[in-house]
């Protein structure tokens, strides 16, 4: 975990300027291995960057099945959302990841809408919200004093997250920051951000190579680009299973067919990879939900275990035989968990947190409360306020078969 520095605004910090400088240097050597892998492929073809034309949305991008496509302008920005559900219930507040938009949750928004008034966010950069080109338009202060002022003009002071990957990277800050607006927190797919920046593996499309290929101008948005957008086919190889799955990735290749489609989104990582939650700060209060892939290829189970350190109260599930969109992977079950936990009738008695063990002992604890659950879904961590901690629960639930 990188140093921190001593000077913050909030919960909110930087690291040290080793780790930064650090991060630069790593950018320095890739971006220069990059340009010269252009200049002698240049030698035998120009650089082609293989776009379709993409001038007319897919019909998907702009039905209004799912809800109603609003727009709203908060500190100078102006955000796509699309919102469905009665404005009388809870709301839910769903950020999606990267490189994504709002159509990410079209498996959710049906089934949530029953219960909460559903809102559904183009990050900003993303999808039809506003692109600024400018880094310093992307720092964590920024996006969250954003985020803020967008939940208090939707007409209330605080909401239930659900978020995937970025969008939930985005929650972790948010919940830290400003924990009286954020009701419960659904985390998809995403570790902590003190954890997250220093555990992504290699495996990943977006690995720490590339985090660190992202801080230079202009060159990493050209490589997005290249071969017809094949990073977006290499970011979501489980369509291919999906009935829609040819009109989800038209989608996704129209939302990012142009550079200053990348230059936002990219630009959270020119941004995010610098700050951390001051150790100093409180953890998370709302009641977090952790739900991962077992074959998700962009995170370990031991970086949501580590996470769970940063949570007073949470709940860890593992939805089997899916990668890194478990939401869109298997969506009926995902879609049963989340409502399970966000159950507005029920009011979970508030637990204390026990006194802080190793990373061993919440992986032994972790193991002990695993249930099976039907033949896709796993309880692998469960502290609520009918199990106590302990080396002696934690024993004799090791004795029980799952059932």
């Amino acid at each position: 975990m990188a140093n921190i520095m001593s000077e913050k605004e909030g919960c909110v910090v930087s690291i040290s300027h080793w780790d930064t400088l650090r991060i630069h240097a790593i950018s320095c050597v890739i971006g220069s291995w990059v340009v010269f892998r252009r200049l002698v492929r240049s030698l035998w073809s120009p650089l082609n960057l293989n776009l379709q034309d993409r001038e007319k949305p897919p019909q998907c991008l702009v039905d209004s099945s799912l809800g109603q496509h609003s727009y709203i302008k908060v500190k100078g920005a102006k955000l796509h959302y699309v919102e469905a559900g009665s404005r009388s219930k809870p709301m839910l507040l769903l950020l999606h990841g990267f490189p994504d938009c709002w159509l990410t949750w079209r498996y959710q928004i049906p089934a949530l809408v029953k219960h909460f008034r559903v809102v559904a966010l183009d990050l900003k950069g993303f999808g039809d919200s506003d692109k600024p080109a400018w880094r310093r338009s992307y720092r964590v202060d920024t996006l969250l004093a954003e985020l803020k002022e967008l939940i208090t003009a939707l007409g209330t002071s605080s909401c239930t997250v659900v978020a995937h990957d970025l969008g939930a990277l985005l929650c972790w800050y948010l919940a830290h920051q400003y924990p009286d607006i954020v009701e419960k927190f659904v985390c998809i797919s995403c570790p902590h951000p003190n954890v997250y920046w220093s555990t992504v593996p290699r495996e990943s499309v977006f690995n720490s190579s590339w985090i660190s290929f992202s801080q230079l101008p202009y060159l990493p948005e050209t490589e997005a680009l290249r071969n017809g957008l094949s990073i977006i086919n290499q970011r979501y190889p489980h369509l291919q299973k999906k009935s829609d799955a040819d009109d989800y990735l038209v989608a996704n290749k129209y939302a990012f067919s142009r550079k200053e489609d990348w230059t936002g989104a990219i630009n959270y990582f020119r941004n995010l990879p610098f700050q951390r939650i001051s150790p100093v700060c409180e953890p998370v209060k709302a009641p977090c939900m952790f739900i991962t892939g077992n074959r998700d290829p962009c995170l370990t189970l031991e970086s949501i275990v580590t996470s769970t350190e940063f949570t007073e109260k949470f709940l860890v599930k593992i939805v089997n035989e899916t990668g890194h969109y478990p939401h869109q992977e298997k969506p009926e079950v995902v879609n049963k968990m989340i409502i399970s936990f966000l159950n507005v009738n029920e009011s979970p008695e508030k637990v204390d947190k026990p006194v802080q063990k190793g990373l061993m002992d919440r992986m032994f604890g972790a193991v002990a409360s695993t249930v099976k659950y039907g033949n896709q879904m796993f309880d692998v961590v469960q502290k609520t306020s009918n199990i106590v901690p302990g080396l002696q629960r934690k024993s004799s639930v090791l004795g029980q078969s799952a059932s």
